[in-house]
């Protein structure tokens, strides 16, 4: 006969509610002011990736009390990945009264690291630096790492995996008004740094070259969940790189 847990029934009524609550409130609310639209949606958007996330990983840790009966250490990896993408900002203005919007390329390198425990479930850590390159030699940067936790699914040589980061870092904006010159008269020079905590839901392949060295493939997508300015730059963004496994 099966047992009913009543913590497991009740946290699955508050997930339901959670988001269908929030489903129907943006049908219900197409009246409302267009910014006010796109902060529902993101948010929306951000519990329903939040959502994904978890289930996959009480599927992981289902299958493995299923199968083994406890998580147990199973493995290390690490490596590191190259990164393109594009991003753009929102418009911001400058005390000069001129208006700009980021939008375009990014590239930039980095890193993670990962302790397996039993089949599917991985937790590490990662961090990256991310150029956008614009007019004038201006450019935008961000460095950023966290925590990071995923699940893989291991399918002959390729193993799938989906989770996400928790992390913070920070964005420095350099903007020149006119191209740099080398002379002694001063430029007309914008320059803003500032930090932000993130939240970066990701999906991706591993492909196993031998037993130890795996080739990776994963793409990601940057939410500022603390100071979100109007000249950050998120997008999605593709990383292509190798891991070493032991």
């Amino acid at each position: 006969m099966r047992k009913f847990n009543y913590g497991e029934i009740s946290f699955k009524l508050r997930v339901k509610n959670w988001f269908l609550v929030d489903g129907f409130w943006l049908m219900l609310n197409n009246n409302r002011q267009p910014n006010q639209q796109i902060l529902d949606t993101k948010n929306f958007m951000k519990k329903t990736i939040t959502l994904i996330l978890i289930f996959c990983c009480i599927f992981a840790n289902a299958q493995e009390k299923k199968e083994k009966g406890k998580m147990a250490y199973s493995g290390f990896s690490g490596g590191m990945l190259l990164h393109l993408g594009y991003v753009q900002s929102k418009n911001f203005t400058f005390s000069n009264g001129q208006t700009m919007q980021l939008k375009g390329l990014v590239f930039g390198l980095g890193g993670q690291a990962r302790v397996h425990f039993g089949k599917y479930f991985r937790i590490g850590g990662e961090g990256y630096f991310s150029e956008h390159k614009y007019k004038n030699g201006s450019y935008a940067r961000i460095g950023w790492g966290g925590v990071l936790a995923d699940c893989a699914f291991q399918i002959g040589k390729f193993a799938p995996f989906v989770g996400g980061t928790f992390g913070g870092g920070s964005q420095q904006n350099l903007t020149n008004f006119s191209e740099p010159k080398n002379d002694y008269i001063l430029d007309e020079t914008s320059y803003r740094k500032y930090g932000f905590m993130c939240v970066v839901p990701f999906v991706g392949v591993e492909y196993g070259l031998s037993k130890r060295i795996h080739l990776v493939f994963k793409a990601d997508y940057m939410f500022n969940v603390s100071n979100r300015q109007a000249d950050f730059i998120t997008g999605p963004r593709f990383y292509l790189g190798f891991t070493f496994c032991r």
